[in-house]
């Protein structure tokens, strides 16, 4: 028995319907704050600046979120 392999490009592209959903995390030692999922990056960073205002807390961790598809290229 043999087995035949071949290689199949495939790209991954942004699926722009999916949206994009942003987050912070504060990373301040003992401090389990988020921002929580966000439509709009300026509604995540809006809560970073009212976060470091009420606790002095500055390094954030942050992160986007997008939806992508796979494609056969051939």
């Amino acid at each position: 028995m043999s087995t035949v392999l071949r290689f199949v490009a495939h790209t991954i592209r942004h699926v722009p319907e999916g949206g994009v959903i942003f987050e912070a995390f504060c990373t301040a030692p003992g401090c389990a704050e988020q921002s929580g999922p966000q439509d709009r990056q300026e509604a995540a960073q809006d809560w970073c600046l009212g976060h470091t205002g009420r606790t002095g807390h500055n390094v954030f961790r942050r992160v986007v979120t997008d939806h992508a598809r796979v494609t056969r290229a051939e």
